[in-house]
């Protein structure tokens, strides 16, 4: 799940990876072109070329003359003399809007690749621009919200009746679109999208999230498939108790990798050079911001919600580790309050990212409906992993009282795929290490692309040199590699070097935006 290490062991030589087929028989139905679509320029200051356009689909993809939905999309046209179609591309969650990240796949691989091919963004269903949105419960997440580890059988009880009244809300607000809120109905609607742009196949990059529902779109469309990209890779056997449980663990080794690194620069934070000094003050100070919240603004939770994204990526180390300092050492309450407004407060957009995040998690697989087992398996974790296991388990809890019966997981083994290729950085947190090995072992023909030493969450289109050149071959010309990395892995990749030290508590440079911070794999997948 966590290792450490950083060389390149193995380049490997490209074999070709494009495979042509007739569709399969097995295949659901698509939905049969209608209108072209209409697009429009809705470019942005970042992505000048961004156009947009909407597609209706329908709610029940069994009932395709019933309720309509309606998909928000982005493209960037491809402007190569030859097209090698569309690139349909996903951040992740559920719940995060894909309409932006076309922009940035277009502008981030090199101009020759992004040239062939049209960079398709999309609202998933219930997201973002996508109507109807989701909005279960605004200001859910509102500060000051209560202590996220119960100190006694009162406080679990509250945090259960809080979770609950989030399910409730949701089943009264949305209860007409809840039992459609899934993430195969989501795949059905990219095939829709692939329809709808005239295009016999697609390719597909996905990150976090979007590796499963590009999973569970090769499997049902395999011949729909033309080269497709997973980064950061969900466990499929796990979705998605299981899932977060495993996340729990991760996220407080890298938690630690966080600390021990200000452990190393303690000549710039006066934090120690232990990192178990370190790890004991910083959860000093989560204490001490129960007693009293910094700026009234950031108690405990709060606290948890804005050091979280540092597991994610070691970009927000310097100005995590600066609001840290001035707090513990200072006593200096600005910079933690200027830290969670900046990188952690939630807003609309994160409000429609929960929602449509239990709505389809909730709604993909059996969730335990007894609080004992959550119970029972949360105190153990939390005894080995503190960090954000309790904090993880409020974020999940209302799939416990969900108002629609779950799904049954789809079986994304695949033989009929064209070759997949799998990035995978082997320090993640948020999409464990162990996901990537088990989907390349599900996927025939599918290679494997390891940043060893890595513990940020994306390995493409950030800034290592090895994986990007990678991926822009695949995307040119469908080959991928061929190495002998040992242990079913393909290709390792020397992760990128981490962050420097920053004195002042001044706000970290925003990492390039492939998925939300929040909804990202199971807490964002």
């Amino acid at each position: 799940m966590q290792k450490r290490a950083g060389v390149l062991i193995a380049a490997g030589a490209l074999v070709a990876g494009a495979v042509t087929a007739a569709p399969s028989a097995a295949e659901p139905s698509a939905p049969k072109p209608g209108t072209p679509l209409q697009w429009s320029a809705c470019a942005t200051r970042q992505y000048p070329k961004l156009e947009c356009a909407t597609l209706r689909v329908p709610l029940d993809h069994s009932a395709p003359r019933g309720e309509q939905i309606t998909l928000a999309l982005s493209r960037v046209r491809h402007t190569a003399r030859t097209s090698q179609g569309p690139l349909l591309v996903n951040p992740g969650g559920p719940g995060g809007s894909g309409r932006t990240l076309a922009g940035f796949v277009a502008s981030s691989l090199p101009a020759s690749v992004a040239a062939q091919y049209d960079v398709i963004g999309l609202d998933p269903r219930g997201v973002g621009a996508s109507r109807p949105a989701l909005d279960c419960r605004p200001g859910h997440f509102a500060p000051v919200r209560p202590d996220s580890v119960p100190r006694d059988q009162r406080d679990e009880r509250a945090g259960l009746a809080r979770a609950a009244s989030f399910a409730r809300a949701c089943g009264e607000k949305h209860g007409r679109l809840l039992p459609f809120m899934d993430t195969v109905s989501a795949a059905r609607d990219v095939d829709a999208v692939r329809a709808a742009l005239g295009a016999p196949r697609i390719s597909y990059l996905g990150y976090s999230y979007g590796t499963y529902l590009g999973a569970v779109y090769a499997k049902l469309y395999p011949h729909r498939v033309r080269r497709a990209v997973l980064d950061s890779v969900v466990h499929p056997g796990g979705v998605w108790y299981d899932a977060n449980l495993a996340q729990d663990y991760a996220f407080d080794a890298r938690h630690k990798a966080f600390l021990a690194w200000v452990a190393r620069h303690d000549a710039v934070y006066r934090l120690g050079t232990d990192p178990a000094r370190v790890e004991a003050r910083w959860y000093a100070m989560r204490s001490a911001l129960r007693a009293e919240p910094a700026g009234g603004t950031v108690g405990p939770a709060e606290l948890e919600d804005t050091y979280l994204p540092g597991a994610y990526h070691d970009g927000h180390w310097p100005v995590l580790a600066s609001a840290f300092a001035a707090y513990a050492v200072d006593g200096d309450t600005r910079p933690l309050v200027d830290a969670y407004e900046s990188i952690a407060r939630p807003d609309a957009a994160s409000d429609n990212g929960y929602s449509v995040y239990t709505a389809v998690e909730c709604r993909d697989a059996r969730w335990p409906t007894s609080w004992g087992v959550w119970h029972r398996d949360h105190w153990a974790a939390h005894a080995k992993a503190p960090f954000s296991t309790w904090n993880n388990a409020w974020y999940n809890a209302p799939c416990a009282f969900w108002p629609v019966p779950p799904l049954t997981p789809l079986d994304v083994a695949n033989d009929a795929v064209p070759p997949v290729l799998l990035f995978q950085a082997d320090q993640d947190a948020a999409t464990p290490y162990e996901g990537a090995v088990a989907t390349h072992r599900l996927l025939r023909d599918s290679r494997l692309v390891v940043e060893r030493g890595g513990g940020n969450h994306g390995v493409t289109l950030r800034g290592n040199a090895c994986a990007d050149r990678i991926l822009a071959r695949y995307l040119a010309t469908g080959e991928v590699p061929r190495g002998d990395g040992g242990v079913g892995v393909d290709v390792w990749c020397p992760t990128r070097p981490e962050p420097e030290p920053t004195a002042t508590a001044r706000r970290a440079p925003a990492p390039a935006p492939v998925h939300g911070v929040r909804w990202a794999f199971p807490r964002g997948n």
